[in-house]
């Protein structure tokens, strides 16, 4: 089977589009054309159902792009591996963020390793926990670095760091400095959505410890820690939010840290990846790098 068939059914599955992939490869549609319809007639099947400009992979197209991509990812990782120690790693990284992570631990991250591995960039991609899960599984990130740990036999997570959810209020809300769980649960919520690393990991402390949080309860939801934490200075209600986020508002005033009696709220954040995967030599690096300053 012909590499270069593969690449452009890769770039062509991807993309959804012939004139897309043909800019992406830097080859003309018809070359584009030629290849698939040479690797349809290789595989005796359909690859693409083509209604006018739109175009629609088949069941056997889905079948291939995971073969594909494990094949070309492969083949890359052998030539890398000859080449590792005769040329400087570089190379850009497509890494998937979650809100906390991608706004607060990986700049930090990226800032010590581009002293060691100053050719390699970085580009961010941001969602939350379940958003960045999703692409990994449909193969559109390598990497992602997540705020919960999401159940996935597909899925290889690795722990990167751990960091405390405080429960913070407005300084006119709550008075108190110190609640009971109880009292905590009594009080008007404001969450951010339900794909949030940071909202799974409350739910689960909660749930663990016998309460469920009642929709009743829940005065806001909301799209962003941001907005989560315009709504509590807003007095709207209290929330559970990631300390590092918080650490100016703090700081200044304008929220204030409540402890929740014989309660703590610790989690990881988790480098994930797929286990089909053949990672790129320089994603590899990075992942080690990352073992290496848990």
């Amino acid at each position: 089977m012909d590499i270069h068939h593969l690449k452009v059914f890769v770039s062509v599955f991807m993309n959804r589009s012939f004139s897309r992939a043909s800019g992406e490869l830097n080859l003309t549609q018809p070359t584009v054309s030629d290849h698939i319809r040479a690797l349809e007639e290789e595989l005796g099947a359909r690859l693409f159902d083509r209604l006018g400009r739109t175009i629609i992979p088949t069941k056997e197209a889905e079948i291939l792009h995971s073969h594909a991509v494990e094949i070309l990812e492969r083949i890359n990782t052998l030539k890398e591996t000859f080449s590792r120690f005769k040329k400087e790693v570089t190379g850009e990284l497509l890494i998937g963020a979650s809100t906390i992570p991608g706004t607060y631990v990986i700049p930090l991250i990226i800032s010590d390793f581009k002293k060691s591995y100053p050719s390699v960039s970085f580009q961010i991609v941001e969602s939350d926990s379940r958003g960045i899960v999703e692409k990994i599984l449909r193969h559109e990130l390598l990497v992602g670095i997540v705020g919960a740990k999401l159940s996935s036999g597909q899925l290889t997570f690795m722990p990167v760091k751990e960091e405390e959810l405080i429960v913070v209020s407005s300084p006119a809300l709550l008075r108190k400095n110190e609640v009971s769980l109880k009292e905590l649960t009594n009080v008007p919520m404001v969450l951010r959505e339900e794909g949030s690393g940071t909202r799974r990991e409350m739910e689960r402390i909660l749930e663990s410890r016998g309460f469920v949080l009642d929709s009743t309860k829940v005065a806001g939801i909301f799209g962003s820690t941001d907005a989560v934490k315009q709504a509590v200075k807003a007095g709207l209600g209290v929330s559970v939010l990631s300390e590092l986020s918080v650490a100016d508002e703090l700081k200044h005033k304008t929220l204030k840290k409540i402890k929740v009696t014989g309660v703590q709220m610790k989690r990881n954040f988790y480098a994930v990846t797929h286990k089909r995967r053949a990672l790129p030599l320089a994603y590899r690096i990075f992942l080690e790098y990352l073992k290496a300053h848990i």
